[in-house]
């Protein structure tokens, strides 16, 4: 901000105390103006405030603006295909390819967009498990994103591990900076391109946090593979008893939620890595969709909305009281709050359990209203839903997106994010649920009673109530029925679930509506699975769903 008035801001004469050795000038960012290394969250505060780029709310968040970007912009992500990609990247929507010579071009234009400019920077870590953390520098112009980078990674204070801090991966993030279609070959304005081959990923023209964390996720969906961990978009926690519990599943099918049960200590809310060693979470923070959070339904989180260090994503307030309106969608449906993990209370300090899983939890909002709240998978099952990765999307998540959910497939249960093709993450996955005898379970936390407009989602009470059955062994001996279609087994009974809920064809008034309805999803699974069934085993293929001229009903 001081490339046109030259004066001095609250951090300034701090801005090198924490400085690495490895300088900018190592990825060609020189004649800079000021640059603010590794300040701590309440210097940032005052840079923010003093920038105007955000507001202080009440009980000490603040509330920021991400303009029209307020969700990832899914579909400006390019992988710069060269070498160390070229054969395995997972290549098509997702991870489209960008060449290396139209990335080194957009490089030199953002080196001189930079000249003249402050920015700042945070040297931080992805990946609690010290065998396979990645050392990330994350360089922003806009001093709200640094703060969200020390929440959402793993940071240090000790100024000499600073100051010979090396990063194997950058990410230099430039809101203010647009790309040319016509130059650079994308497809808007706005660019999010990640080179594996020089270890720097470049955010343009968007000010969405998430795409800085997601960037990060995407590099290590690639680099960990080949340490034989399996990356993982799942929230984890961890019982008395040491028992680790995964639970998978796209933004808004309830991971942060679900996987904040004041019963079990949580390790991370989103990324994961399950290697040798067991589960390690790839972040020291959380990043909670918040729209109508309420205190009574998820008190944890609910209250990190009220604490000094949490960002605010396009939440309301007012700006007479200060007080923050979690009920108001009028920016977004997408609002969200970005947190040090230490702010849940029960957490585990280290991040990671050094005991592997012994349930897994695929969550699935299925807007058609037609799956069980909960149903037991085989192996060969839980390969296929891995694979398959059926959900809806909900509304605000990704920019484009209306109002009624969307249902698609997401490969992994999260596909956006998957850098190399599901066959790899499945078949580790495979390995590691045989290996330590993990027990799969299939959740829905869609609707019920009907589709979308309907029907009425599921209570979170219920949904929470089958979790724990499952999770403390309360299902093992009750009696399930063979679902008609799908295969998997449904429990007739839980404690302080009705029975009524477990069959959801029961609470449509039209049964033959139902039905129609449950052939018509088996019919879209059989054919999304074509797309992935090369490979498989025949009894993976096996397991998919029937359609209803195939049994007798």
């Amino acid at each position: 901000m001081s490339k046109y008035l030259e004066f001095s801001t609250p951090a300034s004469k701090e801005a090198k105390e924490l400085a690495a050795d490895f300088k900018l000038e190592n990825i060609g960012l020189t004649h800079l103006d000021r640059v603010y290394w590794n300040l701590p969250n309440e210097a940032l505060y005052e840079e923010i405030i003093f920038r105007n780029e955000a507001h202080l709310s009440a009980d000490g968040p603040i509330v920021v603006k991400t303009g029209k970007w307020t969700a990832r912009a899914a579909s400006d992500k390019y992988v710069v295909k060269e070498e160390s990609t070229e054969n395995n990247i997972w290549w098509g929507q997702y991870n489209k390819p960008y060449s290396l010579e139209k990335f080194n071009s957009l490089l030199m234009r953002v080196q001189a967009y930079a000249q003249g400019e402050e920015f700042f920077v945070q040297d931080c870590y992805a990946g609690a498990d010290p065998d396979f953390r990645l050392p990330v520098r994350i360089i922003t112009e806009k001093a709200w994103h640094s703060l969200f980078a020390r929440n959402m990674f793993l940071t240090t204070s000790d100024k000499e591990t600073l100051k010979k801090f090396a990063p194997e991966f950058t990410v230099l993030c430039v809101p203010g900076f647009k790309v040319d279609p016509r130059v650079d070959g994308t497809g808007t304005e706005t660019g999010i391109i990640i080179n594996f081959g020089q270890r720097i990923a470049i955010i343009a023209n968007t000010l969405y946090g998430g795409e800085i964390k997601k960037s990060i996720f995407t590099v290590l969906n690639f680099l960990l593979t080949f340490q034989d961990v399996l990356p993982m978009h799942c929230s984890a926690n961890v019982g008395s008893g040491g028992d680790v519990a995964l639970f998978f599943g796209l933004s808004g099918t309830g991971k942060t939620t679900l996987s904040a049960d004041p019963k079990r200590n949580l390790i991370g809310d989103d990324e994961h890595g399950w290697g040798t060693n067991g589960v390690f979470n790839f972040e020291g923070g959380c990043y909670a969709k918040v729209i109508r959070l309420s205190a009574e339904a998820e008190p944890q989180i609910h209250a990190c909305t009220q604490r000094f260090g949490t960002i605010l994503e396009n939440v309301v307030y007012d700006p007479v009281t200060r007080k923050i309106d979690l009920d108001d969608d009028s920016i977004t449906e997408n609002t969200r709050a970005s947190y040090p993990l230490e702010f849940i209370p029960n957490v585990v300090p280290e991040k990671m359990a050094r005991t592997h899983p012994k349930n897994i939890i695929f969550l699935t909002c299925d807007a058609s209203g037609v799956l069980p709240p909960i149903s037991r998978l085989s192996p060969d099952q839980a390969q296929y839903h891995f694979i398959s990765g059926y959900t809806s999307k909900i509304a605000g998540t990704e920019l484009g997106l209306g109002i009624e959910p969307q249902i698609t497939f997401s490969a992994c249960f999260g596909a956006p994010f998957m850098v190399r093709h599901p066959h790899a993450y499945a078949e580790m996955l495979s390995q590691r649920m045989m290996k330590h005898g993990a027990q799969c379970w299939l959740v829905n936390t869609g609707w019920v009673g009907g589709r979308f407009g309907v029907g009425k989602r599921i209570s979170i009470r219920h949904t929470r109530n089958l979790l724990n059955a499952a999770l403390e062994g309360k299902l093992d001996n009750v009696k399930f029925r063979k679902d008609k279609l799908f295969g998997f087994e449904v429990p007739l009974s839980c404690p302080d679930v009705p029975q009524d809920v477990l069959d959801p064809s029961t609470s449509w008034g039209n049964k033959d509506e139902y039905w129609k309805k449950y052939d018509a999803l088996a019919a879209r699974f059989i054919e999304n699975f074509k797309l992935f069934q090369d490979g498989c085993s025949a009894q993976v293929i096996k397991s998919g769903p029937k359609r209803i001229s195939q049994i007798k009903l």
